[in-house]
C-alpha cells in the first residue's frame, strides 16, 4: 500500500482542483477547470476535448437527440450548429421534428412540472415536463402536414423521413413571415437549405403519425420508406473518412447512430449526455464499453459518457467548442 501511495505522489497525473473565482473571471480558464474537478464535471471536460478533436481533425458529426432537446431551449443551439453548418448528420425521434415545426410559428411557455394534469387537459394545455404546449399548435400542425405530404407526393420524390423533414423546412421558407412563421428560428428550415439530412425512423410515432393515418385514407397509397433513409445513412457512413457523434439522451436517435457506424467499424469520436445508467440493460442507458463489443465505437476511439441532464451540460458543451470556433 505504501508503495503504491508513493507511486501515486510521484506520478504526473493532474491535481484535483477547481475554479478561482477570487481571480478575473475567465471563461476558458473557468471552462479548463471541468477537466481537473473530479466526478463528472471531468467528464464534461473530456467532452470538451473531444469534442474539438473531432472539429479539428475535420470528422463527420452526427448529433443525436430526443425531442425534449427541441420542447426547451436547445432548438436555439441545435439551429445555431445547423445554420452554421458546424454538424453533417441529424438524427431525431419525431417530437424533434413536429416540435420545431410548432415553435416556429408559436413559442412554447415555461410551465410547472407539479402543474396538474386535469387542469391543464381541461385548459387545453399540454406539458413537456416544465413545459407547455397547447392544442392550438397540434391544430396548426394538422393544416401544415397536409401540405408537406401534398408537395411530397406531387413532386414525385421518395417518401422518407428524411424526405419529410426536408419538405417540412421548405415550406416553413415558403411561410416565413406569414401568420407568425419565422424560418430563422427553425433548424429544418437550415437543415433544409445547407442539405443537411434529418433522420427520423420513428416519425409516425407521434402527432405525424397521428395525421398520417388520415391522409392514408385519402390517399390509399401512401407508404413511409424507412429502408431507404436506413441506405442512405449506411452508405454516407461508409464514406467518411472519420465519424464523431455527439449524443443528447438516448432511445432510437442514439442507436440508429450508433448503428450506422457498425457498417465502418465504429465511431472515432464518440460524447454521450445522458441521464441513463446501465443497470437495466437498457441501449438508452448502455455504457460506451457495451457500444465497442458491438463495433459501434472503435476501442481506440475518443470518448465519454457525460452523466447529467442534457439541458445544463450541453449550452457549457457548444460555447466552448463549436460558438469558440465560429467567433
Amino acid at each position: 500500500m505504501k508503495k503504491l501511495y508513493y507511486q501515486i505522489k510521484k506520478s504526473k497525473l493532474p491535481e484535483i482542483k477547481g475554479y478561482h473565482f477570487e481571480n478575473k473571471f475567465d471563461f476558458q480558464e473557468f471552462i479548463k477547470a471541468y477537466s481537473y474537478s473530479g466526478i463528472q464535471a471531468q467528464n464534461l471536460g473530456a467532452a470538451i476535448n473531444i469534442t474539438n478533436a473531432m472539429i479539428r481533425e475535420n470528422s463527420t458529426i452526427f448529433l443525436s437527440f430526443t425531442s425534449n432537446m427541441i420542447s426547451s431551449g436547445m432548438r436555439e443551439i441545435i439551429k445555431f450548429l445547423t445554420k452554421h453548418n458546424k454538424i453533417q448528420v441529424i438524427v431525431t425521434s419525431a417530437g424533434g421534428v413536429e416540435e420545431d415545426i410548432l415553435k416556429a410559428r408559436t413559442p412554447f411557455r415555461v410551465g410547472d412540472f407539479n402543474a396538474k394534469g386535469e387542469t391543464l387537459l381541461d385548459a387545453g394545455v399540454g406539458r413537456i415536463g416544465n413545459i407547455y404546449a397547447t392544442n392550438e399548435h397540434y391544430a396548426y400542425l394538422e393544416f401544415f402536414m397536409k401540405e408537406v405530404f401534398d408537395e411530397l407526393i406531387k413532386s414525385k420524390e421518395e417518401i422518407t423521413p428524411s424526405n419529410i423533414c426536408k419538405f417540412a423546412g421548405k415550406l416553413i421558407e415558403q411561410k416565413d413571415g406569414i401568420d407568425g412563421y419565422d424560418k430563422e428560428s427553425s433548424y429544418l428550415y437550415w437543415a433544409y437549405k445547407n442539405n443537411i439530412p434529418v433522420y427520423c425512423p420513428g416519425i409516425v410515432d407521434g402527432a405525424i403519425g397521428d395525421m398520417a393515418y388520415f391522409i392514408k385514407m385519402k390517399n390509399k397509397d401512401l407508404k413511409i420508406d424507412v429502408l431507404a433513409d436506413h441506405q442512405k445513412i449506411i452508405n454516407f457512413t461508409l464514406n467518411s473518412e472519420k465519424t464523431g457523434a455527439i449524443i443528447l439522451g438516448g432511445g432510437t436517435p442514439k442507436h440508429y447512430v450508433l448503428n450506422a457506424n457498425i457498417f465502418r467499424d465504429g465511431l472515432d469520436f464518440c460524447v454521450y449526455l445522458t441521464t441513463a445508467t446501465e443497470f437495466d440493460a437498457s441501449d438508452s442507458g448502455g455504457n460506451q464499453e457495451e457500444a465497442i463489443s458491438w463495433a459501434k465505437i472503435k476501442p481506440d476511439a475518443l470518448r465519454v459518457k457525460v452523466v447529467s441532464e442534457a439541458s445544463i451540460v450541453f449550452p457549457l458543451l457548444v460555447a466552448s467548442t463549436f460558438a469558440r470556433k465560429e467567433k
